[in-house]
């Protein structure tokens, strides 16, 4: 119990750091204004505005974050824990409970709030397979 537990708070913690990065990158190549804070609820609306305006390329690069973070972060979580399929699991709900909250605050597009919400847990269930793959291949 204790590794998967374990599994679940270093898989999310990745997975957090590597949307993170991700959206670093993303910030780069389609930069916000200058002087807009994303967490000042005073802000909301020219955040929203600049999600609204965001090139297409700008909305994959965020929904690469998600999905990129969830699989890395199941994929630490799955290799870590006895319980790897519920680690993995756990890494995808709370990556997709900040998806949610990311919805709730500010608008997105219909496609991007669809994939965001779907493609967790299958990319889970994915890592989790690579894995188990991996620990039952025989050694050579």
């Amino acid at each position: 119990m204790g590794r998967t537990i374990l599994g679940m708070l270093a898989g999310v913690v990745v997975a957090v750091l590597v949307i993170m990065a991700i959206e670093m990158l993303g910030h780069h190549f389609y930069p916000p204004p200058a002087g807009l804070d994303p967490m000042d609820p005073a802000n909301e609306a020219a955040f929203a505005q600049f999600v609204a305006n965001m090139p297409f390329g700008g909305k994959v690069m965020l929904l690469l974050a998600w999905v990129s973070g969830t699989f890395v972060g199941s994929l630490v979580a799955a290799k870590i824990a006895r319980h790897q399929t519920a680690a993995a699991l756990m890494v995808s709900l709370v990556v997709m409970s900040g998806v949610v909250g990311m919805i709730i605050k500010v608008p997105h597009p219909g496609w991007l709030s669809i994939l965001g919400l779907l493609l967790p847990i299958p990319v889970a269930l994915l890592a989790v397979r690579l894995v188990y793959r991996r620990s039952t291949l025989p050694r050579v």
